[in-house]
Order: C-alpha cells, then sequence, then structure tokens
C-alpha cells in the first residue's frame, strides 16, 4: 500500500509539472505581450491568430474573452481544448483549461488590473462575467 501511494504521488507530481512552462518562456511571452491564440476548429485545422490580452500568475499563462462566451476563438477552446499560441517570435503547441477556482481568478483579475492600469478596456476584462471564463493556456511541449 505505501508503495502504491509513493507511485500515486509521483504520478500526480509528474503530471502537475509535465506541461509546465518554463520561467524564461513566460518571462518572454508576458513581456512581449503580443500573444495571438489560435484554437483547433471543428476541421482539425486552427482558426486565424487573435491577438489577446495575457497575464502570468504562479509560473501560470491565463487568457480571457473580451466578448465572454460569445468569443469564437474561446468557444473552439472550450470545445476542443487544444491549438497554438503565438508569441514574443515563437508558435507554441498548446491545450486550454476552463478555470473555476475562485482565489486563482481573482488573482488573475489582480494580475490583469496591475498589467494593463492604463488601458480604459481593462475595468471590462476583470468585470465578474468575463472573470467567468477565464483560460489558463498550457504549454504541450
Amino acid at each position: 500500500m505505501k508503495r502504491f501511494l509513493s507511485s500515486l504521488f509521483l504520478g500526480v507530481l509528474m503530471m502537475n509539472t509535465a506541461f509546465a512552462w518554463d520561467s524564461a518562456t513566460l518571462s518572454k511571452i508576458d513581456q512581449a505581450d503580443d500573444l495571438k491564440i489560435a484554437p483547433e476548429r471543428a476541421n482539425g485545422k486552427t482558426g486565424t491568430p487573435t491577438w489577446i490580452w495575457e497575464v502570468v500568475v504562479d509560473n501560470r499563462l491565463f487568457v480571457r474573452p473580451y466578448n465572454g462566451t460569445n468569443s469564437s476563438w474561446y468557444k473552439s477552446a472550450m470545445a476542443y481544448k487544444k491549438g497554438i499560441i503565438v508569441a514574443a517570435g515563437n508558435t507554441y503547441q498548446v491545450s486550454y483549461a476552463q478555470i473555476d477556482d475562485p482565489e486563482l481568478i481573482k488573482k488573475v483579475s489582480d494580475a490583469y488590473r496591475k498589467k494593463y492600469a492604463k488601458s480604459p478596456y481593462m475595468p471590462h476584462m476583470v468585470q465578474d462575467r468575463i472573470a467567468a471564463q477565464t483560460v489558463e493556456v498550457i504549454d504541450k511541449k
């Protein structure tokens, strides 16, 4: 039993770190502030890359749809869970995960407030209906 639990713990630990972004890459993406997202569509091809804001929280990458659930990229990301991002001069294969942890969503909102404080669009991006659509972008190395 002890051996089983040790193996289980190691497996969970590996799952949580296997697709983590490395700090240098995240820093480049965050500083470039030029992220374009292109989720896979029903035909298996990625859509046209759409420029969106991103933030980094706890060494994880997050995005939100300005138009909420009506955003076409968001609909595809939630339906097919994979695609690409283009950022800092590179293209990355990624997966997408909806975030429903209220504490994490608050941290992401705080990061949006800080990073985009001077933008007149920032208040919209931290509204409850938009914050509820927070998506994590996960590197598929």
